[in-house]
């Protein structure tokens, strides 16, 4: 009978959980300028080598056709990071987002010889 009561005073004694963080009140990171630019210049040169290749290698004119969709990818990216109504979260995805794309047209550009383009 006592543990019963040990019980009942344990259950009545639950702790009580910690507040909430606050939410972040600090502005979003911003992608430097320089590193935007560098990345759009990086995904055009991709984009200029792989739509030349198509003109001799056909099978590569599908890639040339979904690659102008990332440096577009790039500057979609980059407004949502600095748009005043994106969340620290949005920005800090797209920013990511960004990075990931440029390094897909770096990756892409650099395995271009191996599929046969000069």
């Amino acid at each position: 009978m006592k543990w019963l009561l040990v019980l009942a005073l344990g259950a009545g004694c639950k702790n009580q959980a910690d507040p909430p963080p606050p939410p972040e009140t600090r502005p979003p990171p911003a992608l430097p300028a320089s590193e935007v630019k560098r990345g759009q210049d990086a995904c055009q040169a991709y984009v200029h080598k792989v739509c030349a290749c198509a003109e001799t290698v056909p099978a590569m004119k599908q890639r040339c056709s979904l690659a102008h969709a990332l440096v577009d990818a790039i500057q979609v990216g980059a407004d949502v990071a600095i748009n005043p109504d994106s969340t620290r979260r949005d920005a800090v995805q797209s920013n990511a987002s960004v990075r990931g794309v440029v390094k897909e047209c770096i990756e892409q550009l650099a395995r271009l010889p191996a599929d046969g383009c000069p």
